[in-house]
């Protein structure tokens, strides 16, 4: 059959996207490891669908409680059932734990579905270094974590720190020290062999965020408060191209590109400057139907789904998913309110054009359009 481009395939390709939260309970602890092929471990180290039915077991267990912490962050969930009895609350975590288990399921039959349609040629076995350059690796645990700016990806670096035993708290670690200092390997720097092994053997991982939310959390990072990275390198090409009647000291330092030529930049075949990771689709970044990730984590409800993926890979125990914001931390975080009104300054055509430039990743994680007039 021929490859059909996905911009003449919105009506039908809209046709595969499963309802997350749907699927079958009694292979829902199954499917959350094993993706579209099954993924054998080591008999020394239990499998991760293997520590999944250990943690069940451990959610109604006196021997192995709970931390307080775990308890408020999965009670917290609206995925927990109103139908269970009341101060049950064992049961209501482990409701919880399927209900996010079938959740796993249905967002990898659709990714799977979506790849199927449109990347169908695409295997593991033709993955190159570049293509998991963002890949960072923890060994201990047997972890894969693909990089996604304004994802969450500073607090899972500290996670990550902590599971490989470079820091001891995530509460310990900067900002910087996250990003720079972080001890951390990318899958890129094994050897061929080190490579298929541990992308055939390891729990690979994936957190999204709705990408016109996202989009909008890179320009106000990069380009609203001082950088002396970004006003150079891109702000100064964005002002000169897309500027008409620009101040000297605009050209100069780069500062102060409005969100509307920041889009505009985006959406250029012929950029200035190249693109960058923070906003470049997740669908090209991390290459999901060639590396078939097994939990793909939304950062809509992070801290809930990060937890419940640490319990499951036996992580200890007090080590929680970090919730604080320590990179302009007196900025409000970007929702989708802020976001709305970014796009505002846009007229139709633009927002039809960034969603085009997005759509891909919109279809493979099951976002709504969010605008009524995008088609």
């Amino acid at each position: 059959m021929e490859k059909m481009s996905p911009w003449h395939e919105r009506r039908r390709g809209s046709q595969v996207a499963d309802r997350e939260g749907q699927g079958d309970a009694a292979s829902c602890w199954t499917d959350l490891v094993t993706g579209s092929a099954a993924v054998k471990f080591q008999t020394s180290r239990p499998s991760l669908s293997t520590r999944l039915s250990d943690s069940e077991d451990a959610a109604v267990s006196s021997k192995q409680p709970l931390t307080k912490r775990h308890r408020k962050l999965l009670l917290k969930s609206s995925f927990v059932s109103s139908s269970a009895p009341a101060g049950d609350e064992e049961q209501q975590l482990l409701q919880q734990k399927h209900k996010l288990a079938r959740t796993q399921g249905s967002r990898r039959r659709l990714l799977s579905d979506v790849c199927a349609k449109y990347q169908p040629s695409v295997t593991e076995q033709l993955v190159s270094q570049r293509q998991v350059s963002r890949v960072y690796v923890e060994d201990r645990s047997r972890l894969l974590y693909c990089e996604v700016p304004k994802a969450g990806c500073s607090n899972w670096k500290r996670v990550l720190m902590v599971l490989g035993g470079s820091a001891i708290s995530t509460r310990d670690i900067p900002h910087d020290a996250a990003h720079y200092a972080n001890h951390l390997r990318r899958l890129e720097s094994y050897d061929r062999a080190g490579i298929t092994e541990r992308l055939r053997s390891y729990t690979k991982v994936l957190f999204v965020r709705e990408p016109f939310e996202r989009l909008v959390s890179a320009f106000r990072d990069k380009f609203e408060s001082p950088n002396s990275y970004y006003h150079p390198v891109f702000g100064r090409p964005i002002i000169s191209r897309y500027r008409a009647n620009a101040t000297h000291t605009a050209l100069r330092t780069g500062a102060g590109v409005t969100f509307r030529e920041f889009v505009q930049y985006l959406l250029d075949v012929h950029r200035p400057v190249g693109m960058d990771i923070h906003w470049e689709p997740v669908s090209q970044l991390c290459n999901p139907c060639l590396l078939r990730y097994n939990f793909i984590g939304k950062f809509e409800r992070l801290e809930e789904e990060a937890n419940f993926l640490l319990q499951s890979i036996g992580a200890p125990r007090n080590l929680t998913f970090p919730d604080f914001k320590d990179r302009n931390p007196l900025a409000e975080r970007t929702s989708s309110s802020i976001t709305q009104k970014y796009f505002a300054q846009l007229n139709s055509t633009e927002r039809q054009k960034a969603y085009d430039f997005y759509y891909m990743d919109y279809l493979m994680f099951n976002y709504p359009k969010p605008f009524k007039d995008l088609h």
